[in-house]
């Protein structure tokens, strides 16, 4: 029996050729079920809230909430999940990439006690070579860091069970990385295969820079590691700098006449010095940008409208 409600919560930015496309994929995939779609529009600079009132006009399943500015993917992602009233909720990207096809296969491992479905990318057609390389060194990364490890090849097309939406919407943190945090409940999980096609339409808005913050973000938000690895390379610093005085003495002693004091040596050892130092400046900011960050409480997020909501 499909009594049960599906949430379908989707951050939208500048996306507005994607939004009908999307709908009607949606629509067709889960017009068995109750459902709600939520796109949660993250500071369009497009028509894209326009066509979403559009479509919500003609189907009053359709809801929309306007952020006064973009603030970012993740709190997207968390101000839909505090709004979807589902027993189980859908999240997904509108540039099509993420098949909503596949959603009630989802929902069927969903009803057979799975309180996670991740949508597991098979194959990349619509990546290039350097976005599946950097995303395979990303989560190797991650992984063997972190202290949560976080499931390979899954992005944040998942299903997840109200039991674990209301656990993420408990959480008080403001960094929030939130294929991390779905990990680290520890809650069953089940995969769904599917091959990842090109976007639809627009340009990605997920440049590299974006990638790398991103990347630091959840490896500084579940893992010390590099703290101690700050700490471990300057031991091994402080050694090899120990050793060389060692060396240097005894050359000055044995082997006077040959011993020839150069700036070569000087030089290197300042630079090697200084970047173990400037390095690890940047590891312990990067923690401390995080404290500052949560000792500021501010909102996740500002909203500007709601819709059908």
């Amino acid at each position: 029996m499909n009594t049960f409600l599906l949430s379908i919560v989707i951050p939208v930015f500048n996306e507005k050729e994607n939004i009908l496309p999307l709908i009607g994929r949606i629509v067709s995939s889960i017009d068995r079920y109750n459902y709600e779609l939520i796109f949660v529009n993250d500071g369009s600079l497009d028509n894209t809230v326009e066509e979403i009132k559009l479509q919500s006009k003609k189907n009053n399943k359709i809801k929309l909430i306007s952020f006064n500015r973009n603030f970012g993917h993740q709190a997207a992602l968390s101000c839909g999940y505090n709004f979807a009233k589902g027993d189980c909720v859908v999240s997904l990207d509108a540039d099509l990439q993420d098949p909503p096809e596949i959603i009630p296969e989802m929902i069927d491992k969903w009803k057979k006690g799975a309180k996670i479905v991740y949508a597991r990318r098979d194959r990349r057609q619509g990546d290039n070579l350097f976005k599946r390389l950097t995303a395979k060194i990303f989560y190797q990364f991650i992984n063997t860091l972190s202290d949560t490890p976080i499931p390979q090849e899954v992005g944040d097309f998942r299903l997840l069970d109200k039991e674990v939406v209301r656990f993420l919407n408990s959480l008080t943190e403001h960094s929030r990385f939130l294929r991390g945090l779905v990990a680290w409940g520890g809650y069953p999980i089940e995969y769904v295969s599917f091959e990842r096609d090109k976007r639809n339409a627009g340009s990605t808005h997920y440049p590299l820079s974006k990638m790398v913050n991103f990347a630091l973000d959840g490896l500084t938000s579940f893992s010390t590691k590099p703290l101690r690895l700050a700490s471990i390379a300057g031991f091994l610093s402080a050694s090899i700098g120990f050793l060389g005085i060692i060396y240097a003495v005894l050359g000055k002693i044995f082997l006077p006449a040959y011993w020839v004091s150069g700036w070569t040596a000087l030089f290197v050892g300042i630079m090697f010095l200084g970047g173990v130092q400037l390095i690890t400046i940047g590891i312990i900011g990067e923690y401390i940008t995080k404290i500052y960050r949560e000792i500021q409480k501010r909102p996740q997020y500002l909203i500007k409208e709601k819709v059908n909501l």
